[in-house]
């Protein structure tokens, strides 16, 4: 890959380097991951987007990672060296819309057998899971999957999207490349509840647990075992400390984030089906940084390559960063100490690991060891 790195998060950074990865005739995509204090808008960035000789994707988060650390404005570019086709999926959150065969439409063609694919989402779009379950009935386990929710913590939806044809909101965008990954998932939180029966939801909105308005069962568990009340401190300041794990078969329980309370409902980043089955979670800084180095070393173990010919792509949540605060850059230093990955602080994180189910999940770690074309 070849990449530029701004820390300054302006346009006439943005520009030059746009322009000097199109100049390279190796370059045959370019990722994109910005910072949400850059103010960067479909008005700004656009024309340029539209001069891009190499195809772009990717998106604007509250934080990326480069250089060894966690960058509160900045760009970063990426330019991919293997053969890509991307393509967007409008309209996340319309209920009108079918999911699947927009799915079928768009990879109408385009042979995904053994390709790495990049997917980056609004994360406040509410019918995410809709399209990451499409994508895994039509694409199934052919390819890796590495990703994540772009957005704002102002919890305000707007443009935060990279096409070739524009900054969009509501929408995803995916990158199907040839380029070699191993991928690794893991998060470090760990059960205070029994399992809970959701046994009312409307897609990021969970109603009711074991019968009774969720809000009122999340706090009753908190402050039985933690002591924390939310009378003392805003929601968002527990929440963050006590994410809600979705039972599944056979895989890395999927986490979600509640980010905001209404109505003694629950509001997360991400679906939450009505008849699954959570747990209320809780977890420390070492735990979730030995999370994140387990996401690596599984990570490693799945790539096919040279590590020494490879670099790393490290999606990770901004919760996480929330929850840890200044600690953060010890999970940093800890699945990164050559201080080369680079990386975004997502709304959700996507990814599969080969050989379980492809997730949207909350407060996850997600490392990917990628493939450096070019080099013997």
């Amino acid at each position: 890959m070849n990449i530029k790195i701004c820390q300054t998060g302006k346009m006439d950074s943005f520009e030059q380097n746009l322009n000097d990865l199109n100049a390279d005739t190796n370059v045959k995509a370019i990722m994109i991951l910005a910072c949400d204090a850059n103010g960067f808008t479909p008005e700004k960035v656009d024309p340029l987007l539209a001069k891009s000789r190499a195809p772009v994707f990717g998106g604007i988060f509250p934080q990326i990672i480069g250089n060894g650390k966690n960058m509160e404005k900045g760009t970063i570019m990426a330019g991919l060296l293997d053969d890509i086709n991307t393509l967007t999926i409008p309209e996340l959150s319309s209920d009108q819309a079918d999911m699947d065969q927009k799915i079928v439409s768009a990879l109408q063609g385009l042979d995904c057998l053994d390709k790495t694919i990049f997917v980056f989402v609004d994360g406040l779009s509410t019918r995410i899971s809709a399209l990451i379950d499409c994508l895994f009935n039509n694409i199934g386990l052919m390819s890796n999957y590495i990703g994540g929710g772009a957005g704002s913590l102002s919890f305000e939806q707007k443009p935060c999207i990279f096409t070739s044809r524009g900054l969009q909101a509501d929408s995803a965008v995916l990158a199907v490349s040839d380029v070699k990954s191993g991928i690794g998932v893991a998060h470090g939180w760990a059960q205070i509840s029994q399992a809970m029966k959701v046994t009312e939801s409307e897609k990021n909105r969970v109603i009711s647990l074991n019968w009774e308005p969720a809000f009122q069962v999340y706090q009753q568990v908190i402050q039985a075992h933690s002591g924390s009340s939310f009378e003392n401190a805003s929601f968002f300041d527990i929440a963050k400390a006590h994410p809600l794990g979705i039972v599944k078969l056979d895989t890395e329980m999927v986490v979600r984030d509640p980010i905001l309370m209404e109505n003694d409902q629950l509001i997360c980043v991400g679906e939450v089906p009505q008849g699954s089955f959570v747990y209320i979670l809780q977890g420390d800084r070492d735990s979730l940084i030995n999370g994140a180095v387990q996401a690596r070393e599984s990570a490693l173990e799945n790539f096919p390559g040279n590590v020494n010919r490879s670099s790393m792509l490290f999606m990770d949540c901004i919760s996480r960063v929330l929850f840890m605060e200044d600690d953060f850059k010890m999970e940093l230093r800890a699945v990164d100490d050559r201080n080369l990955a680079i990386g975004a602080l997502t709304l959700g994180e996507i990814a599969n690991t080969g050989d379980s189910y492809l997730e949207f999940y909350n407060k996850t770690a997600v490392v990917g060891i990628l493939e450096n074309s070019g080099e013997k």
